[in-house]
């Protein structure tokens, strides 16, 4: 089978690939950049495999970056686009279930193909467009099945967050596992233990974002990776979240966060311990902590002041507009998101007043008088008992000195 209309990404790379097989050496295009150009989804990184070392790859091309020389990866420069260029190669002896111990450059692409992790990730393309297809990896395309190349338990023992990678697969691109693959994943769960959180946390994050996250997070409880991680781990409960699948994928990472929250009916605080022991970011935190503690006061009541709205933005309301259909809760996120706009300042920066101003025109001094009044104006401004106005806002402090 050929590849009869290269992506533009491919299409920039093509000479790399030209000028290898110029100096006999064969090369090709691999991996997730073959699966998504297959599947017709915009590609991400190209990446090109080929049976030249890396000395020879340095003395075809002038100008090259030693990446990762170690395992083979030479970036290749090419009109300010960087390509990595890796060289076959065989692997053997993974003491931490991540990285080899030891890594053969090889000259057959079938060895290097055999190494990868699932049958759509295992496929090639020459610089003519052929396909090469050692492990049936069109087939599991077109039948929308993530299957381990060769023995699944061998695969998960070389690098298990794999098994990670699988449910984020699944939750990617809504394929099925197949039943061996599904069993090696039950039975090597506890490996993921030996992975660092970072790892786990950017397959995870990817895996909820996805189209089909519902998919990915059934799996990733049903498997019982969620027990070999961080917090999870000692938070175990038999009675999972039963989310409600809606067509709306998840906004950001902070709206996954919430979600979780609201499901297990997690505390503020417990939330914040979960998001440090999966090494967020504080951003994410922040986010996160921020959207949960709104939820949960529109729990209480359906009809916040004009203050309590302010405290939030409108990303925090879009993002509740997300989570709250699969908790199968209700409000008006439309109305609130109205409020919102409708708010005469939406930070005190907007303020139509500041510390230099009240020194200089009502002569308090430096200090906390200073931000006690800047608090008190900007809570009546939110409210509407003040225009936001420098005059007003000055006639209405005088007001209450009075």
């Amino acid at each position: 089978m050929y590849l009869t209309n290269f992506p533009n990404e491919f299409q920039r790379a093509l000479p790399i690939l030209q000028q290898i097989e110029a100096h006999g050496y064969e090369a090709y295009f691999v991996g997730g950049s073959v699966r998504d150009t297959l599947l017709g989804k915009s590609i991400a990184d190209v990446d090109i495999a080929t049976s030249a070392f890396p000395a020879e790859i340095k003395e075809i091309f002038p100008k090259t970056i030693d990446t990762g020389i170690k395992h083979g990866t030479v970036t290749v420069m090419v009109q300010g686009i960087g390509y990595e260029v890796t060289t076959f190669r065989t692997e053997s002896g993974y003491q931490d279930f991540r990285r080899p111990d030891h890594v053969t450059f090889v000259r057959s692409l079938r060895q290097d193909l055999q190494r990868r992790d699932f049958t759509i990730n295992a496929l090639a393309v020459r610089a003519d467009g052929l396909i090469i297809d050692e492990y049936q990896g069109l087939a599991d395309l077109a039948a929308k099945r993530i299957r381990a190349v060769g023995n699944a338990d061998e695969r998960f023992h070389e690098d298990a967050l794999r098994m990670m990678r699988a449910v984020r697969f699944a939750s990617q691109l809504g394929f099925e596992i197949t039943t061996d693959t599904y069993v090696s994943l039950l039975h090597n769960a506890e490996l993921l233990q030996k992975i660092a959180v970072e790892r786990i946390h950017t397959e995870f994050e990817k895996m909820m974002v996805g189209a089909n996250w519902l998919i990915g997070w059934k799996l990733f409880v049903a498997t019982n990776l969620i027990k070999n991680t961080p917090f999870f781990q000692d938070h175990l409960q038999d009675d999972y979240p039963n989310f409600t699948a809606v067509t709306q994928p998840l906004m950001d990472e902070a709206a996954v966060w919430t979600l979780l929250g609201e499901g297990f009916n997690f505390t503020l605080n417990e939330q914040r311990q979960l998001l440090h022991s999966w090494k967020s970011a504080n951003k994410v935190i922040a986010d996160s902590q921020h959207t949960l503690a709104f939820s949960r006061l529109l729990q209480k009541h359906a009809s916040p002041t004009a203050w309590e709205i302010y405290q939030v933005d409108a990303t925090i309301i879009e993002r509740l507009a997300t989570i709250w259909p699969i908790l199968k809760l209700q409000a008006d996120f439309t109305g609130l998101a109205i409020q919102y706009q409708n708010l005469p300042i939406k930070n005190r920066h907007e303020l139509a007043l500041n510390g230099q101003v009240l020194i200089a025109e009502l002569g308090i001094k430096p200090g906390p008088a200073i931000g006690y009044w800047l608090d008190r104006v900007e809570q009546a401004v939110v409210m509407g008992k003040v225009g936001n106005e420098t005059g007003q806002l000055l006639n209405w402090i005088k007001a209450q000195n009075q």
